[in-house]
């Protein structure tokens, strides 16, 4: 998911937004979905699914080869209701699914040791609701969140198998990778005239 480049603050309704699914398989691409939409709200945290939700949902919908698991830049548990994007998505999909994010919403940990595949947990008080994942040496770690009908070591577990050579999960980042690619194409002026 990305919006036009520049945008600052919590965004508004209406903000063009381009949402991207990719279904991996043996490590290529097999099917993927882009979609433009329009932010149905602005940025509040605890509810990006108000401002996202439509859109990725969408983009989601359009691949023709139904994922076993949905990666989601979002959070599960770690949310003031228990409930962030990557599970609401999931249970609306009815598709297990893991968020991960660069940093925890509402939780608190501390980061892992600095080797591969070494977690430390994110709590809300005395509850585990993510954690902390080192996906490569001499990078940030990201959090990994247990969303819809995944418990959190099959998240660990799957995210750590789709992380063999970056940081962020391949599905996740060739995601990305085709939404900006979508918005800079449309930032072009029109070769054509």
């Amino acid at each position: 998911m990305c919006f036009p480049r520049g945008l600052t603050g919590p965004g508004s309704v209406g903000d063009r937004a381009w949402a991207a699914a990719v279904v991996l398989g043996e490590d290529q691409p097999v099917d993927q979905s882009l979609r433009l939409g329009e932010a149905s709200a602005p940025y509040v945290p605890g509810l990006l699914g108000l401002r996202i939700g439509n859109i990725l949902e969408e983009a989601v919908r359009g691949l023709t080869v139904r994922p076993e698991a949905l990666l989601v830049d979002a959070t599960g548990s770690d949310h003031p209701r228990r409930a962030g994007l990557a599970t609401h998505l999931g249970a609306v999909l009815e598709l297990p699914t893991v968020g991960v994010t660069h940093r925890p919403l509402i939780g608190e940990g501390p980061w892992p040791a600095d080797r591969p595949a070494a977690t430390s947990p994110v709590r809300i008080g005395d509850d585990i609701v993510a954690c902390w994942v080192r996906t490569r040496r001499d990078t940030r770690p990201v959090v990994v969140h247990p969303g819809w009908r995944v418990g959190l070591d099959d998240a660990i577990e799957l995210i750590v198998e789709l992380t063999p050579r970056r940081r962020t999960p391949e599905p996740l980042r060739l995601a990305r990778n085709l939404a900006r690619r979508a918005r800079a194409g449309a930032a072009r002026p029109d070769q054509d005239g």
